[in-house]
């Protein structure tokens, strides 16, 4: 597994970028690649990608949710891919989200890709995205609010 690991500094609240980072289904907005996804249940999400021409579909599953503090996930077919992001107040409207996924390239263009160092590249392209969508409509677009623990068997 590869990791990539990510920061930016938001300005707007830790609420207002955890909330945000909770509406999954407008990730297409800021994630190039991301086509579609939807909110299954509220610990279950399906993916469609579409990477160097290459579609894949896949569910992905939230393990960890903690409000205002972390977000973690694991894939559950498709391409293996974990992370988790969290979120560090450093001020009263500046907010750290830090990004750490691992992901197991598949086939010859992501493993071309990785070889290039194309997924940091990417990450760090919709992390700065995500600032410009969370800062530019000055407030979350929804949120959801519940936790979820960690399964201690994963």
């Amino acid at each position: 597994m590869a990791t990539v690991e990510q920061s930016i500094d938001v300005d707007v609240p830790v609420r207002t970028a955890y909330d945000q980072w909770t509406q999954f289904e407008e990730f297409p907005r800021f994630m190039e690649g991301v086509e579609r996804v939807e909110q299954l249940t509220s610990t279950r999400t399906h993916w469609v990608t579409k990477v160097a021409g290459v579609t894949r579909e896949f569910d992905a599953e939230i393990t960890e949710q903690r409000p205002d503090e972390r977000v973690a996930w694991t894939t559950t077919d498709g391409p293996a891919q974990a992370g988790a992001v969290t979120f560090h107040r450093i001020g009263p409207d500046r907010t750290r989200v830090m990004l750490q996924l691992e992901h197991r390239p598949e086939g010859v263009v992501e493993k071309a890709g990785e070889a290039l160092g194309l997924i940091p590249h990417r990450v760090k392209g919709d992390l700065e995205r995500f600032k410009s969508f969370v800062e530019e409509h000055g407030g979350e677009t929804g949120a959801w609010r519940g936790e979820i623990d960690q399964d201690p068997t994963h």
